[in-house]
């Protein structure tokens, strides 16, 4: 690699953040002035979202994740933040949501399905354990795709959780968790045999920033065109993502504390329980009928307010749980 793109690389690494919001605001752009184009990008966003994946397993070796699974305290914060903590903070919202029932949806299948992806990116800026949630990544993914369907039937009753079915959530474990981790151990275990494997790891390494660009452009603007008549209704529920950030900042701290953790795992537990799983439940809505379309839409509403909101965490969250 040439100096220049070392330094260029360098640079969108510094300004990761500032990067994805106008990646967001660049699609917001493409959405409104090439609406045409939405169906096509919708097929591009699991091949990105799965190119993303593979880069983030590439950068911790299989020996280090096999190690980081044995955190068993760790592991159990992690599960228990998300899976007991999140449901009771969204049953506590649930009343209050608006009456539509897409929106409903939209906003159970994000908040319910923890993040797999830029959690790891943002946990590390604020100082937090990106390896433990590194290796905790698919078993949270196996988690809510066992999980989400008993959810939506304790929310919303039968009618509505027999639209999810558990065949997406299947293929979306196999495609954006299973073959991307199995492709960078592979790439691993050649770097670690040839040169020229070592380069290519290296080359792709760098290509972090770009791609979750390149995702959340090609999310955001999928949408976009989807909004027409139902933007009230979808701004409506901003709010409610808003407050969910905020409670969680502080019950992710009650939950570190309780198990005992060390700062950069506590940190970790902050963000893995704030962050939501919107890129990849995103195809999982998008299959919903016509009739709950509005759901996806309802889905990527929570990107967009979650991005702004990790900015502030990435600060905020060292001054909760300072460096001791």
């Amino acid at each position: 690699m040439s100096q220049e793109s070392r330094g260029l690389v360098a640079g969108m690494e510094r300004h990761q953040v500032a990067v994805y919001v106008g990646a967001m605001a660049a699609g917001a752009v493409v959405g409104w002035v090439a609406p045409a184009a939405g169906p096509g990008l919708e097929h591009a966003i699991n091949p990105v979202l799965a190119a993303l994946l593979y880069v983030t397993f590439l950068q911790v070796p299989a020996a280090e994740l096999v190690t980081s699974l044995r955190a068993g305290r760790f592991l159990a914060a992690a599960l228990v933040v998300n899976f007991v903590v999140v449901p009771l903070v969204v049953a506590a919202m649930f009343v209050f949501l608006p009456d539509d029932q897409a929106v409903r949806l939209g906003v159970l299948l994000v908040l319910l399905a923890p993040c797999v992806d830029y959690v790891i990116v943002f946990s590390g800026l604020a100082g937090g354990s990106s390896q433990r949630l590194l290796a905790a990544t698919p078993l949270l993914l196996l988690a809510q795709m066992v999980l989400l369907p008993g959810f939506l039937f304790l929310f919303m009753g039968s009618d509505l959780a027999d639209v999810v079915e558990v065949g997406p959530f299947v293929e979306a474990f196999v495609v954006l968790i299973v073959i991307p981790l199995a492709l960078a151990w592979l790439t691993q275990a050649w770097a670690a045999r040839r040169t020229g494997g070592q380069k290519v790891a290296d080359a792709m390494g760098t290509t972090m920033v770009p791609l979750m660009a390149a995702t959340l452009l090609t999310v955001v603007a999928s949408q976009v065109p989807k909004l027409n008549d139902s933007f009230s209704d979808v701004a409506r529920v901003v709010p409610f993502y808003v407050i969910f950030l905020v409670v969680m900042a502080f019950a992710g701290v009650a939950v570190a504390r309780v198990f005992r953790l060390d700062v950069p795992a506590g940190r970790a537990i902050v963000f893995t329980g704030a962050t939501r799983n919107s890129l990849v439940v995103l195809p999982l809505a998008l299959a919903l009928p016509d009739q709950l379309a509005i759901a996806a839409v309802v889905v990527v509403t929570q990107t967009l307010v979650e991005v702004v909101g990790m900015v502030i965490y990435v600060r905020a969250v060292p001054r909760l749980l300072p460096a001791r």
